[in-house]
């Protein structure tokens, strides 16, 4: 790994670290194994391993938003409480995990305020901040932009501007932005980071990616986006460092996607915490002045912009 002095990283744009609050059944890649049904007798491990993840970030004097599950919250309250008592940001993940793109307008609104309730009367503070299940938001399913606004979300980070078989909205801003929804509200959205290539755009936000990269070429291109002086998103769900996490039989494509590399994953995420400056997401939008309350160099309003409507998603990684 490159040496970092600590002068030289505290140069560097401050990027949001977040985890996405849910369990290993939970996750869409595994759905072909588990349904919905069968939550409720599975083996719980969500809160031995956030609690791993506070631990870790604790150490680091780092604090974190966590995209918390409605589910999850809902039998775990003291697992959000702990998360909040440490200093860090409470945000929804919606309530069942469902991809919004497979529920109605009439479902979502209804999971999303349950979820929203949920929490703020776990953590006796307002939810702001969203991200949907499998960054679920898509051109079929721009109109739940307008549900979020209307339920009383500020903030968003659901949308990946790349190319996927089951996520993506190719051709929309890489950079945190404000967003004007097909309603006409407007939302800060803090999309996943992405890496530009020639002819391409690579996700490297983290999750799946992070454990696919070698870690070399994580740090490099996320590093790319600093270097360009533009934080970026870096994402990890508890499971993701939890190589003894029951194996579920799916599909060769499900499992590579949801098991590789799970027993290298936690000490990549310390390199990584040590390599570069991170706050809870909220605070990183402000910073950039695209949230309201932002920092004392936010000058003038900030630009609007109407997320493109762009067709195709193909098969990378989650």
């Amino acid at each position: 790994m490159t040496h970092t002095t600590d002068r030289s990283r505290n140069e560097q744009p401050i990027n949001a670290l977040t985890v996405d609050v849910e369990d290993y059944f939970q996750v869409a890649a595994l759905a072909e194994a588990v349904s919905r049904d069968d939550w409720d007798s599975m083996e719980y491990r969500v809160e031995a391993n956030t609690d791993r993840l506070l631990a870790r970030f604790e150490q680091h004097g780092i604090r974190a938003t966590f995209f918390t599950l409605g589910w999850v919250a809902e039998r775990s309250p003291a697992l959000v409480r702990r998360i909040q008592a440490a200093g860090h940001e409470i945000a929804s993940h919606g309530y069942s995990h469902q991809l919004i793109y497979n529920q109605t307008p009439e479902v979502f609104r209804e999971e999303t305020r349950r979820s929203k309730q949920i929490l703020e009367d776990i953590t006796g503070k307002r939810v702001t901040g969203y991200r949907a299940a499998s960054y679920s938001i898509t051109n079929e399913s721009r109109w739940a932009l307008d549900i979020l606004a209307e339920e009383g979300f500020t903030w968003d980070s659901s949308i990946f501007p790349v190319h996927h078989d089951r996520y993506g909205m190719p051709g929309t801003p890489r950079w945190p932005h404000r967003l004007k929804t097909d309603g006409g509200h407007e939302l800060a959205e803090f999309p996943l980071s992405t890496l530009q290539l020639p002819g391409y755009t690579l996700p490297i936000a983290g999750g799946g990616y992070f454990r696919l990269f070698p870690y070399w070429f994580s740090q490099w291109g996320l590093g790319q986006i600093n270097r360009q002086s533009q934080p970026f998103v870096f994402y990890l769900h508890p499971w993701e460092v939890d190589p003894g996490q029951p194996r579920l039989k799916v599909k060769w494509l499900s499992r590579f996607r949801h098991y590789n590399n799970l027993d290298v994953c936690e000490a990549r995420l310390e390199k990584l915490l040590r390599r570069f400056r991170f706050a809870p997401m909220s605070e990183v939008l402000r910073e950039q002045g695209v949230l309201p309350g932002g920092s004392a160099n936010e000058q003038g309003d900030t630009a609007v912009t109407e997320t493109a409507a762009t067709p195709g998603r193909s098969a990378v990684s989650h």
